[in-house]
């Protein structure tokens, strides 16, 4: 089980709270949080996701809006470690027997929570009411094309067989003239390509600061790992 330190003790209301927040992947006001499960965050549960750091929560509106945080992105995804609140009930129990399998599905799918639940298309926030959802910078498409060529052959120098993991913080050190924003903007791209796979480490506790500052920001999670070729 995840020790206290990582995940905080939470009651009912405020781990569905994370879960909504997680799976919509957006600013939900309370109206919509209302409307799609049936409660509302307000009083002391907004208080202590806040005060935790997990949400944010902007009340310069009439109805507040909440939207997880970088640490509560991070605890949603934990929440399946610990020890479901007995207040809760059959309900809370069978929430954790949903978020355990769905970790361990998109463990083997290699598919971040990010990617999976991020809006697409017609259901995307609008421009700015998201700072996760914003997408990056990008290359010039002649440079972008270029970087990939570059990562490729980082990958093919430093991958002991093809499909392998290789860490992107070795990556980065055999691009250490890449600019970083184009090489970012590489990855993120190749992201879409069918034979290439770039997560984050499960094992947050195992990565070096090397790791954490050699990560890619994608959808809402930093990501450490590059593999390139059948999975």
């Amino acid at each position: 089980m995840t020790s206290p330190a990582d995940v905080p003790h939470l009651t009912p209301n405020q781990i569905n709270a994370l879960v909504v927040l997680m799976v919509e992947a957006r600013r939900l006001t309370n109206v919509e949080l209302k409307e799609l499960a049936g409660f509302t965050l307000t009083g002391k549960d907004n208080r202590k996701l806040v005060d935790l750091g997990l949400v944010d929560t902007d009340k310069s509106r009439r109805t507040f809006a909440h939207e997880l945080t970088d640490e509560g992105w991070r605890v949603a995804r934990q929440l399946h470690t610990t020890v479901p609140p007995k207040q809760g009930g059959s309900t809370t129990r069978s929430l954790f027997v949903v978020l355990s399998n769905l970790h361990r599905s998109l463990d083997r799918l290699r598919v971040s929570h990010g990617d999976f639940f991020k809006q697409t298309g017609a259901t995307a926030p609008p421009a700015g009411e998201s700072r996760h959802d914003a997408p990056a910078p990008a290359a010039a498409p002649a440079a972008a094309v270029e970087v990939e060529a570059l990562v490729r052959s980082a990958y093919r120098d430093l991958a002991t067989a093809p499909g392998a993991w290789v860490g992107l913080a070795d990556v980065r050190d055999r691009l250490a003239d890449t600019d970083r924003a184009a090489l970012d903007a590489a990855l993120r791209a190749m992201v879409g390509r069918e034979d290439v796979r770039i997560i984050p480490v499960a094992n947050t506790k195992s990565l070096t600061a090397r790791d954490r500052a050699a990560a890619v920001r994608i959808g809402n999670e930093d990501n450490h790992a590059l593999a390139i070729g059948p999975a």
